[in-house]
């Protein structure tokens, strides 16, 4: 369909229809005063259709079909044509003064995940990129891109990577809006996190699927949706309707970020109201986000279990964070990802027991 749309000939001129009229009537050897007397219109108004500065109207449409043999419908499809040909001229030349915002926009990468049709010229592609965003015009994704731009008031570079950062957040609501998802239920969920925290020690084409469909069975749409550039984003948490969206990239690739993020997103869910808009970037420090680190932290390895851990671990034995990931049911990969972090564990030991992931899109 996009394609259609974008390869439908469009000419770059206007043909009015009172040129069409005026060459039937020097075909017809007849004069604007004469047809005037045969249709009943005043010479005024059949020169101001004529000079195209008054419409066909339907009426006029046709009293010219009983003038000149040609249907009403042949003129009111002129008549049509002209307006919206004229209308898409102007827009066009409206939209050339965006091509600036276009160049911001990632497109040869939505290109080459296919998220958008290559076009043969600039107003054609930037044309393909509002289609994609949904939006009439590049001062409406402004207007929608308000509502994320609190929620992503941490990075500085803002303003350099909102078009990329809108791209991805509006790919992961289209992919959304693909999966069916149960009313949204909280307790549900709460359940499900136990069944998912077991996916950790799964390799991604068993638990990608898995983890897709038990969520969809609380309400929650888990999506997976590449890293562009100039996003420095990982995960983000919003409402689409009643339908809850974890969105998640691979930006650290690794397992223990992945698995962290998609628990801190839930914590969201289950914690904060649905009106909210979480996106994950270079570290916001405050208390909902603290809350969520916390929700993810615990959910992963119980506080208890992990202080006993910790009395009896020698600080360097490898084989004992897999003995204890084995027994608490989860990937070790988690372990040192949460040793590294509480700085139990150098940033360059134990990576061997972390997975690094290449999720399909």
């Amino acid at each position: 369909m996009a394609n259609a749309i974008l390869n439908r000939y469009a000419p770059d001129y206007l043909v009015t229809p009172g040129e069409v009229l005026c060459d039937y009537l020097d075909g017809s050897s007849m004069t604007q005063a004469e047809l005037a007397a045969r249709t009943g219109l005043t010479k005024k108004t059949i020169n101001e259709i004529i000079k195209g500065k008054a419409p066909i109207t339907p009426e006029t449409a046709l009293k010219l079909e009983r003038a000149l043999g040609r249907p009403a419908h042949f003129w009111n499809n002129l008549e049509t044509q002209y307006q919206e040909d004229r209308t898409r001229l102007a827009e066009e030349q409206r939209l050339r003064s965006f091509l600036d915002w276009l160049n911001k926009v990632p497109v040869a990468q939505m290109i080459k995940l296919g998220w958008i049709t290559k076009a043969t010229d600039k107003i054609a592609q930037l044309k393909e990129v509002l289609r994609f965003f949904g939006v009439a015009s590049p001062d409406q994704w402004k207007t929608v891109w308000l509502e994320y731009q609190v929620a992503y008031r941490q990075t500085q570079r803002f303003e350099t990577c909102a078009e990329s950062v809108s791209a991805w957040l509006r790919k992961g609501e289209l992919e959304a809006g693909k999966i069916a998802c149960e009313p949204f239920d909280k307790n549900r969920f709460m359940e499900v996190l136990d069944s998912i925290r077991d996916l950790t020690i799964e390799p991604p084409h068993v638990f990608q699927q898995r983890l897709v469909e038990l969520c969809a069975s609380a309400g929650v749409a888990v999506v997976f949706v590449p890293e562009l550039p100039k996003t420095g984003v990982y995960g983000a948490t919003r409402w689409l309707g009643d339908k809850a969206i974890i969105q998640l990239s691979l930006r650290y690739k690794s397992n223990d970020h992945l698995w962290f993020t998609f628990f801190h997103e839930a914590g969201h869910i289950i914690k904060h109201g649905r009106k909210e808009i979480f996106i994950e970037g270079n570290g916001l420090d405050d208390e909902k986000e603290e809350e969520a680190n916390v929700f993810a932290r615990d959910r992963l390895i119980p506080p208890a279990e992990y202080k006993r851990f910790i009395s009896s671990w020698d600080g360097r034995s490898l084989r004992a964070i897999g003995s204890f990931a084995s027994r608490i049911r989860i990937s070790p990969g988690i372990v040192v990802g949460r040793l590294q972090h509480d700085k139990r564990l150098p940033n360059s030991h134990g990576n061997k027991l972390k997975i690094f992931y290449s999720l399909s899109a």
